[in-house]
């Protein structure tokens, strides 16, 4: 039994890989029904959310089960404090209905999947364990008491705590917490994410063949640096006009970054792209010639990790997960966060540098879902036996 907010790449790739393992496997997808509303009225930051978004129903395996469920509650801390218990009562009556009993359950995000998690072990001896993978390690338990006390709970009554990244590890490590840590990054489709050539991708996405163009892909949101990028690229264009920095996402910032690069007179340099599907990023990643991860705070980032299995080398900032993925002058360059200078200088000089790009593809090995599957297998078989 799978518990998460998403049904979407690092929760949806792992459970369908592993799902042969398995008679069968529920997935419960928490939503917000407010997210509906983008149904009638356009409203780019709430469609990424949507329930027919989240749930990607095609191509599920035989015995994976996707479940939606609606979860109300007011974008504030006090009412978000409040959901667990609704989501646990929520979730009791379908096992109750279903007369399922799971031999193991993996809640992906401490709250409040972890949470139902934890209570479900507490009043049905089923065993968990429990993902950290980002703002519920390195920011809730750190905002007030309540959460602390809250979020080291759930994460003791856990068998094992998996998190992405050391970073995660060492905020788990500022907390009261007895429970085994084991670091599993997020990983990566392979089958999909490979180099290809250049040229054929550029012409099938209508992009120019002779500039250099520079790739970031993220959500339209704060954390993610975007404007930092568009400010850098101002420095960059003084020193070469060759270049084009293609900017893919959706989100809440998209009208405020328009303004700010037409704003520097970088509408030739700078494009915001909108979103796109999964499976058409490779061919973003395969048209590039170098990534850039401008984010203020990453537990990981998969999204270098598949630039990287396309042979692209990842110009990123350190922001607590980048620092354990880009290898300096081998994979990629890192800089300073926020500063952007610092990043300008380094785009400048990865697009000037000798990659070499097969070794760059050959070193993401590790981040295969297939070897972040064993991973899982060897815990569940580890907590299923006791």
């Amino acid at each position: 039994m799978v518990l998460s907010d998403h049904y979407l790449t690092f929760v949806k790739d792992p459970v369908e890989l592993l799902a042969g393992r398995f008679m069968h496997t529920d997935v419960y997808v928490r939503y917000h029904p407010a997210t509906e509303i983008s149904r009638v009225f356009p409203v780019p930051r709430l469609k990424a959310f949507r329930k027919d978004t989240l749930i990607d129903r095609m191509n599920l395996p035989e015995n994976v089960f996707v479940y939606p469920i609606p979860l109300f509650y007011l974008p504030c801390d006090h009412q978000f404090k409040r959901i667990g218990e609704r989501y646990y009562g929520t979730i009791e009556n379908r096992l109750q209905e279903s007369k399922a009993h799971p031999d193991i359950i993996h809640a992906h995000f401490v709250w409040p999947n972890g949470f139902v998690g934890a209570k479900l072990k507490g009043e049905c001896g089923i065993p968990f364990v429990v993902t950290a993978h980002g703002y519920d390690i390195y920011d809730l338990p750190f905002r007030d008491a309540e959460w602390k006390e809250r979020i080291e709970a759930i994460l003791n009554a856990a068998e094992v705590v998996i998190t992405v990244s050391n970073s995660n590890r060492e905020c788990i490590k500022k907390l009261d917490v007895t429970t085994p840590v084991e670091v599993i990054p997020n990983g990566f489709r392979h089958d999909q994410f490979r180099p290809m050539q250049m040229e054929m991708c550029r012409r099938s996405l209508g992009l120019p063949v002779e500039r250099k163009i520079i790739l970031s892909v993220g959500n339209l949101v704060d954390v993610k640096g975007h404007t930092y990028l568009i400010d850098a690229m101002s420095e960059v264009v003084r020193k070469r006009k060759d270049v084009l920095c293609l900017i893919v996402g959706r989100g809440e910032l998209k009208h405020r970054l328009e303004k700010k690069v037409s704003s520097l007179g970088l509408e030739q340099y700078v494009r915001l792209v909108g979103g796109k599907p999964h499976n058409e990023i490779p061919l973003w990643m395969n048209a590039s010639d170098i990534f850039v991860l401008p984010s203020l705070r990453e537990s990981f980032g998969v999204v270098q990790i598949e630039a990287m299995a396309c042979g692209k080398p990842v110009v990123a900032t350190r922001n607590g997960g980048s620092e354990e993925i880009v290898t300096p002058d081998d994979t990629g360059l890192l800089c300073a966060a926020e500063d952007p200078r610092s990043l300008a200088e380094s785009i400048v000089r990865a697009l000037d540098m000798p990659w070499d790009a097969e070794a760059i593809t050959n070193g993401t090995g590790f981040y295969s879902w297939e070897a972040v599957g064993n991973k899982f297998l060897q815990i569940y078989s580890s907590v299923i036996k006791h």
